[in-house]
C-alpha cells in the first residue's frame, strides 16, 4: 500500500486514472452495495476499460483495501494527528475521528455486509497500528510499544463500530472521553503524557 506522500509522487495520469477509479467504485458502493459491484461496474463508471483496471488494482477487494486506506490517512492528515505526538487530547481526537469514519462509511452500505466491515476494519486498525506504534515509539511506558499499540487499534476501532452501530448514539465527544479513560489506564498515559 502507498502512503499519501508516495500516491503524491506519482505520475499525474496514474494518478487521475486511481482517482477516477476510486470515485467510480464508492458511487456504485451507495448504488448497489460491495457484494454486488463488479470490476467491469467500477470501470464503466469510471470511463476506462477493464485492462487499465487490473493495471492499477488486482481486483475489488485491493481496489476497496487502498480506497479506505487513503480515506483514513486523509481524514488522520486533515486533523493533523499523524505530525502529533501521544497525549490526551491527541489520543481523543483519535478516537472521534475513528468513530466519524467508520460511522460515514458504514452509512455507504446498507445493510451492513459483515464481508465489507472486516475488510474496512482491517485498513482502520493498521493505519490506526502505525500511528500509535509511531506515538507509543516517543514516550516511555513498562507495555512493549508493540503489544500496547495493538490492544489500543483493535479497542479503538471497536468501540467506534459499536457506537456507529448505535440508535440513538452518545454525543461523539462524550463518548471518546469515556474510551479515553480506557485507553489512558491500559497505556498508563497518565504518567506518560
Amino acid at each position: 500500500m502507498l502512503s499519501i506522500a508516495q500516491e503524491d509522487k506519482l505520475d499525474p495520469r496514474v494518478k487521475r486514472t486511481r482517482q477516477l477509479l476510486e470515485q467510480a467504485f464508492m458511487e456504485a458502493l451507495e448504488d448497489r452495495g460491495f457484494q454486488s459491484i463488479t470490476v467491469q461496474d467500477i470501470a464503466e463508471r469510471a470511463g476506462v476499460n477493464r485492462a487499465t483496471f487490473y493495471a492499477h488494482f488486482e481486483d475489488k477487494y485491493a481496489l476497496l483495501d487502498h480506497s479506505m486506506r487513503q480515506m483514513f490517512l486523509q481524514e488522520i492528515e486533515k486533523r493533523m494527528l499523524n505530525a502529533c505526538h501521544l497525549s490526551r487530547e491527541n489520543l481523543q481526537n483519535l478516537v472521534i475521528a475513528v468513530c466519524e469514519f467508520v460511522k460515514n462509511i458504514n452509512s455507504h452500505c446498507t445493510p451492513p455486509q459483515v464481508k465489507f466491515e472486516s475488510l474496512v476494519e482491517t485498513q482502520v486498525k493498521n493505519v490506526l497500528y502505525e500511528l500509535l506504534l509511531n506515538w507509543l515509539e516517543q514516550v516511555e511506558t513498562d507495555i512493549p510499544p508493540e503489544t500496547a499499540t495493538t490492544a489500543a487499534s483493535w479497542a479503538i476501532y471497536g468501540l467506534a463500530l459499536q457506537w456507529s452501530r448505535s440508535k440513538q448514539p452518545k454525543p461523539v465527544e462524550r463518548f471518546a472521553s469515556e474510551v479515553l479513560s480506557l485507553l489512558t489506564t491500559s497505556l498508563k498515559l497518565a504518567q506518560t503524557a
